[in-house]
């Protein structure tokens, strides 16, 4: 036997696997097809790597809309104050910014990563790079090791896949784990992009009429086919010459495809609101009292300041209303008409851009054939799952690495514990 436990993948879960069985008693083998570890965390958090969040575990798990229930058992064990509380307590000092996020001070990924690699060095864990994986070695209902691409087969009881999804393949998530769950009989929900922007053939996006035109602290909400409100995002968004994009895009991505899958649709309608702060009513009065008081200025120079110039212009000239009409010549129909783009201009999006160009994987093992308290298979004994090759995906944030974090932890212990009781 090489080992008690083998460990695929050297991302953040997989390191964190690796950690966690070391930690617990057993000796530990990591496997990683790149040159280089963790090169996804690398570039997490735009190279600075923003660890967990700073939230209650009520409010994580609402912020992992892709089945986040999963993860209230393992929750249970280990949860993003311990994540906290392990990186500071191996020396690196943590600060938190909006939204709970939390990031090393040095605002460096690298800093995650050294630490990691620190801890792996310390607790003697063989690490083997620049060695994939042919495939998982099964045995009557059982895991036996691994057999790599170069012909070497590994040994050992337990072995935790953290292999990742297909999103962001240049950093070798490159979907290999899933024919080796498959192969052990398990069932892979069908993968989709998500935190991924949003396309449209709009003409308007075609013609890249607003294309680099950000909206600040808009409200975007994904419509069905009754025109019902599905997600509501409050961020910001950015026009690009194949649709939408930014924070508040990203986290409606999931549901475009969802939505479109649900109603049988090639498109579904998404809505701005560019001026949450007022309703409809309020928004409407403004407008008339700056009818009153400003009535001689243009409409153009009259709502200067609501909007972004570009944008107001945009929408009159959908309207077909001359920008330098002085405000008191408009009708009470195209006040109303300017409130209701204000607050909900519709666009069609068919989709967003694929899985290769999305930051996380939506999909993967499914959830019902993996027991949430240890993270082992349900169908074949030693065999342990974690992070994003599980079907559970949350927002940016921190939340998709608190779930990569918390899902290795629990993984990597009970994998040893297992192990070791052989």
């Amino acid at each position: 036997m090489d080992a008690k436990v083998i460990v695929v993948g050297g991302g953040t879960s997989g390191m964190m696997a690796a950690i966690s069985a070391a930690e617990n008693g057993a000796d530990v083998i990591l496997v990683e097809k790149n040159k280089t570890l963790g090169r996804k965390l690398l570039v997490t958090g735009n190279g600075r790597c923003n660890v967990t969040n700073n939230r209650d575990k009520e409010e994580i798990i609402a912020h992992i809309p892709g089945n986040g229930r999963f993860l209230y058992s393992a929750f249970a064990q280990y949860d993003n104050y311990d994540i906290m509380d392990f990186f500071r307590s191996n020396g690196v000092a943590l600060k938190e910014e909006d939204h709970g996020r939390m990031f090393p001070t040095t605002d460096k990924s690298r800093t995650i990563l050294e630490t990691l690699i620190t801890i792996m060095d310390r607790l003697e864990i063989k690490v083997y790079t620049d060695a994939p994986v042919e495939t998982v070695l099964y045995e009557n209902g059982e895991v036996k090791g691994v057999q790599l691409k170069d012909g070497r087969t590994l040994t050992a009881p337990c072995v935790v896949l953290s292999v990742g999804g297909k999103a962001m393949p240049r950093t070798g998530s490159t979907g290999d784990g899933y024919k080796w769950a498959k192969k052990a009989g398990h069932t892979i929900k069908e993968l989709y992009p998500t935190e991924s922007p949003i396309t449209s053939d709009e003409k308007f996006i075609q013609d890249r009429t607003l294309q680099g035109l950000s909206l600040r602290d808009i409200n975007l909400s994904v419509l069905n086919k009754k025109g019902k409100k599905v997600i509501s995002h409050q961020m910001d968004m950015i026009f690009t010459h194949f649709g939408i994009s930014g924070p508040a895009v990203l986290r409606c991505s999931m549901f475009v495809h969802q939505t479109m899958k649900r109603d049988k649709t090639d498109s579904v309608s998404v809505s701005i609101d560019a001026l949450p702060q007022f309703t409809a009513h309020d928004l409407t009065q403004q407008l008339q009292k700056l009818q009153k008081d400003d009535g001689g200025k243009a409409v153009k120079n009259a709502l200067k300041g609501l909007v972004p110039e570009r944008y107001l212009l945009f929408g009159l000239n959908r309207l077909n209303i001359d920008e330098s009409t002085p405000m008191k010549q408009l009708t009470a129909q195209q006040l109303e008409d300017i409130c209701l783009y204000l607050k909900d201009f519709r666009l069609e999006a068919n989709g967003t851009l694929p899985i290769e160009k999305a930051f996380v994987t939506g999909g993967g093992v499914s959830t019902k054939e993996v027991n949430p308290k240890t993270m082992e298979s349900k169908l074949t004994k030693g065999l342990y799952f974690s992070g994003e090759f599980l079907d559970y995906n949350g927002y940016t944030g921190g939340y998709n690495i608190t779930g990569a974090f918390i899902t290795g932890r629990i993984a990597g212990q009970h994998a040893a514990l297992a192990a070791l009781e052989q």
